[in-house]
Parts: structure tokens; sequence; C-alpha cells
């Protein structure tokens, strides 16, 4: 199996989890899907990992959906493509849930499901050429499986906005919306990486599972069962529309959908 998520722990229990497909700027397929479960499952369970970096290899850090793979999961069996969809939701929250404090650092492009993976990090840092979008709405899809933890993160408010439109936005409006928390200058990068990486060690990792367990569960912020279900069948719903398809061929075939009518 080729490693689309390289995984790499220090000698202080810091595991480096790098997305690695830099060729489509880390777009996910099922593949990467099913390898950052597998992944984030295996640093739950051991006790020497005390934190998570998470980055993206090459010129950006996530740009969302492989397009081309959403064109071939439009062609699964009805029971396939709603478990594709359902593993999508699964790696956004087992991010979500992760027991141990999670660090994102944002560069370069971050779309789609890129944002709904910073949304989950416990800290995400962003480069001054980091830019932002929430753009399934422009090839005809739903960003349902990161929808909840797009409102948790930057509330209603903002992610309604930003969901409908699907405007870009940079680095400086992220951390005005709570998207991320620091803009952080390229030079500056990997220092401050370090330093909040230091913070986290400090903190009691029995604590520190204790705290995160209880701020988003006594919130009402974990997922049950029949919401991650709920969040596949519309995904899988709006991907397989007329829409979702004509958006993602639109998108392949790198022409305007036919939906849009330019101004006059």
């Amino acid at each position: 199996m080729t490693d689309l998520v390289r995984i790499e722990t220090d000698t202080r229990g810091v595991a480096t989890v790098t997305l690695n497909r830099p060729e489509i700027g880390n777009a996910y397929n099922l593949e990467m899907l099913e390898q950052i479960l597998a992944g984030l499952a295996r640093l739950a369970a051991d006790p020497a990992v005390r934190c998570l970096v998470l980055r993206g290899a090459g010129r950006y850090f996530q740009v969302g959906a492989d397009i081309h793979w959403l064109n071939e999961a439009g062609r699964y069996p009805p029971d396939r493509a709603l478990a594709a969809s359902l593993t999508t939701v699964r790696a956004v929250a087992a991010l979500n849930e992760f027991p141990k404090p999670t660090i994102a650092v944002v560069h370069g492009a971050c779309f789609g499901g890129g944002v709904g993976m910073v949304c989950c990090a416990d800290v995400a840092l962003a480069g001054p050429q980091a830019m932002f979008g929430i753009t399934e709405i422009r090839v005809g899809t739903a960003p349902t499986p990161i929808s909840t933890h797009l409102v948790n993160a930057i509330g209603f408010r903002q992610a309604r906005r930003y969901a409908i439109t699907g405007e870009r936005f940079g680095p400086g409006e992220a951390c005005r919306i709570g998207l991320v928390h620091e803009v952080v200058a390229a030079e500056r990068m990997e220092a401050r990486v370090g330093e909040v990486v230091d913070s986290v060690l400090r903190g009691a990792p029995g604590a520190t599972a204790t705290i995160k367990r209880a701020l988003q569960a006594d919130n009402g912020l974990t997922l049950s069962e029949s919401q991650m279900r709920l969040m596949a069948f519309e995904h899988n719903a709006a991907r397989n529309s007329a829409e979702g398809q004509e958006g993602t061929a639109s998108y392949a075939e790198k022409r305007l959908p036919k939906w849009y009518s330019p101004a006059p």
C-alpha cells in the first residue's frame, strides 16, 4: 500500500502525520481516508505518543476531495457509495475526538475537507500564504462530513456564509473567525510549532485526555453513530445528484457548471 499518510514519531512521543499526495494537493480519496483512520487508531492506542502534528506534503496543506475519486464514487453501487461517505465522516470525527493534543500546521491551499481537519485540531497555525475555502458548493456537493465541526469551530453565522458562497479567504480572516489560532511568519513557523509542542508536553497526559473528552462530550460536541450515518447519507445524496455529477464533471473538464450564468 502506498503511504498516502506518512507517520513519524520522535523520541518525545510527538507524532507527525503528513498527508502525502503532494502531486494533487493532498486531495483525499478512499485509500487516504482509510489510512488516516488506521493511523489515528494506532497513535491513539500507543501510550508513548503524547501529541500529533498534522501537516501537508508539498505546496499545499489539503485541497479537499480528489475530484477524480468523486467521479468514480458517483458510479459505485449504492451500498458502497454510502460506505465511502461514512468513511469520510468517520475520518474527520476520529481526528476531532483524538484523545491527545493535535496541532495543524497550514500552508498554501486548504479547501473543503482540509478546512474540516483544521476545525478538528486543538491548535491551528497558519502561514502568511495560506488560503482557505469551503468549496464543495462550487462542484454541486455539500460539506456535510465537516458541517458539525465547522459550526463548532467558527460558529453558525460564519459557517453558513462560507459554506454557501464558497468564497476563498486568507489567513487573517481565518484567524478573525476562529478557524486558526495564529498566523505565523514562514521563518518563525517551525519555532512556533516547537513552542506549542513544548507547552502541550508539559501537561499531564491523562488529564489532557480527560479535558479533551469532557470539553466535547459534556457540551454535546461528539457525534453519535446515528448522526454520522445521517451526515454520510446527506453527503452521498448530494455527491450522486445531478448537480453533483455536473459539478465534478465541469471541474474535471475545466469549464463552468451549467447552473452558472455569468453577468452580461
